[in-house]
């Protein structure tokens, strides 16, 4: 009787076991945060990318120029060659036509300084090669980019060498060109977060310029703007109500085109070094909420109210058919962790 008993706690064990691997992919080699994250299929199956960012020491000196790539299929993480050039922080991805783009960034220095830097690098899976892009107009950091038409890439505001910016900067991917879009009338931000479904673009939070002390706060904005579908230049743009969670900024931010959602995970109430301290002092801690902007009901939703392991320091997140896909990030007690969590994305 007791073998029996045992037997079947050990099969209750091993279904728990299973059922918890299930909400964590594969980890990262490495742990790292503040990195560019990006999905894209490639040959009819999901790689999710991982580039550069800042490792456990949490330092200047630990800023990486790594690459990996997620198989979600199999599960398995390979390292691709490094991005060319210095690893750097703050830096945007986007997936067009079974490429990648990687947009901007900063690198740090031993005195406290940044590097901003307009830099765009191409990386091809197939062919395995990475290629230099036309320069951003505006350097920038922490911004938001997103696709339209598997074409565009839209890089909305950002950190530049003369501050905040609500500039929204235009690539061209068939002719490597850059040009100006309309500017969101919204106060210059960076940290946001957000993406393009359709002919939308949503972005909401990050931080803000302050008139006292600290220099930076966060900002509750949110806002969508339409874009002229004979002009991609032309964007008209509408305030939103501000989303149901208390994170602004480097709140990890993917987009599905099926479910016509822009989803968004993680982050924090607070404007922070890359140290994970507050500019006011305190530790910043990250959220455990899940939430989306649906745009066929035209509002925000609520996904997951307690994550069980939040993270924040994100530039975006990869939306698969199972869930929400967060690589990497600051834990709480501004931990850098290797996870992988996959969160539920909703019906």
């Amino acid at each position: 009787m007791w073998k029996i008993l045992l037997l079947i706690l050990a099969l209750a064990l091993n279904v728990t076991s299973a059922l918890a691997a299930e909400e964590q992919l594969q980890p990262l080699p490495i742990p790292v945060s503040n990195n560019a994250v990006v999905g894209i299929k490639v040959n009819g199956q999901l790689l999710v990318y991982s580039m550069m960012g800042l490792g456990s020491k949490k330092s200047w000196n630990s800023v990486t120029s790594a690459c990996y790539a997620l198989n979600v299929k199999y599960d398995t993480w390979t390292a691709i060659k490094p991005v060319p050039g210095s690893g750097r922080l703050g830096a945007v991805a986007a997936g067009v036509k079974e490429q990648i783009f990687l947009m901007g960034g900063y690198v740090p220095d031993p005195k406290g300084g940044q590097a901003i830097v307009p830099d765009v690098a191409i990386y091809e899976p197939v062919a395995l090669r990475w290629y230099r892009g036309a320069e951003m107009p505006i350097a920038v950091r922490d911004a938001v980019a997103g696709v339209y038409r598997d074409r565009y890439i839209y890089v909305v505001g950002g950190f530049s060498k003369t501050g905040p910016t609500n500039q929204v900067q235009l690539y061209d991917s068939l002719t490597d060109k850059w040009t100006s879009a309309t500017p969101s009338p919204g106060t210059p931000v960076f940290g946001h977060a957000g993406s393009i479904v359709n002919d939308s673009i949503v972005y909401t939070g990050g931080a803000v310029t302050s008139s006292g002390k600290p220099a930076f706060t966060t900002s509750n904005e949110a806002w969508i703007g339409k874009i002229d579908k004979k002009d991609p230049r032309k964007i008209e743009w509408s305030k939103l109500p501000t989303h149901p969670g208390t994170a602004q900024y480097r709140i990890a931010a993917g987009v599905s085109e099926r479910d016509q959602r822009i989803y968004f995970a993680g982050g924090t109430d607070k404007v922070y070094e890359f140290d994970g301290i507050g500019l006011d002092g305190q530790p910043a801690e990250p959220s455990p909420l899940t939430f989306a902007y649906n745009l066929k009901s035209n509002g925000w939703e609520t996904i997951q109210e307690s994550a069980p392991s939040p993270t924040m320091d994100h530039h975006g997140m990869a939306v698969s058919s199972d869930g929400l896909i967060v690589v990497g990030g600051m834990a709480s007690g501004q931990k850098v962790v290797a996870t992988v969590e996959l969160l539920p994305k909703g019906k």
